[in-house]
C-alpha cells in the first residue's frame, strides 16, 4: 500500500512541528502525489481511498503518502496537519 500510519516518536512530532500548516473543511477531492508527503495530522478525520481500498486517520497519526498515489480525500471533519514534501 501507499499509505503508511504510525504514532510518531517525540522528536518526529518536534521535527514536523516546523514545517507549514494546511487545513481544509469537510470536503471530498482526488489527489496524486507528484511527490512524497509526510504529515502530522493535529485535527480533523480523514478517509482516503485508493484501489487498495480505504485507509482512515486522525489526530496524532504521522501519515506517509508515496510518490505516485492516486486517491480521493474524505474530509469527513476539518482537517489541519503539518506537511513537508520531497
Amino acid at each position: 500500500m501507499k499509505i503508511e500510519i504510525r504514532k510518531p516518536s517525540a522528536e518526529e512530532r518536534r521535527s514536523m512541528a516546523e514545517n507549514p500548516i494546511w487545513s481544509c473543511g469537510v470536503s471530498e477531492f482526488d489527489w496524486h502525489y507528484e511527490e512524497r508527503e509526510i504529515c502530522l495530522i493535529l485535527e480533523g478525520a480523514v478517509t482516503v481511498v485508493t484501489k487498495e481500498g480505504e485507509t482512515r486517520f486522525g489526530p496524532g497519526d504521522l501519515v506517509t503518502f508515496l510518490e505516485g498515489l492516486d486517491c480521493k480525500w474524505k474530509v469527513e471533519a476539518p482537517v489541519r496537519k503539518h506537511y513537508r514534501f520531497g
